[in-house]
């Protein structure tokens, strides 16, 4: 019964019109909200390399740091004597 209503409904033309601009509005509205979670996950991709990248640099300097520490207490006893600090 639902299909012959549906059927004879779309038989006229303006019905044709009105679903196929039902469609096109209802696809858009899909385009746009996938936009927005594609944007939301590339802004949280960006934030998480950002983050990534700060603690890179801060491993970096603590790596540079160790390797120009001194090896054994007789090493600081010098550094302390030269003015090394």
């Amino acid at each position: 019964m639902w299909a012959s209503l549906l059927a004879g409904i779309l038989a006229r033309p303006w019905a044709r019109r009105v679903a196929a601009l039902a469609l096109v509005v209802l696809t858009i509205t899909l385009f746009i909200l996938n936009l927005r979670g594609v944007g939301e996950r590339a802004g949280r991709a960006a934030e998480r390399l950002d983050r990534l990248e700060r603690h890179n640099v801060i491993h970096s300097h603590m790596l540079l740091a160790a390797s120009r520490r001194p090896r054994s207490r007789d090493d600081l006893v010098d550094r302390l004597r030269d003015g090394g600090f």
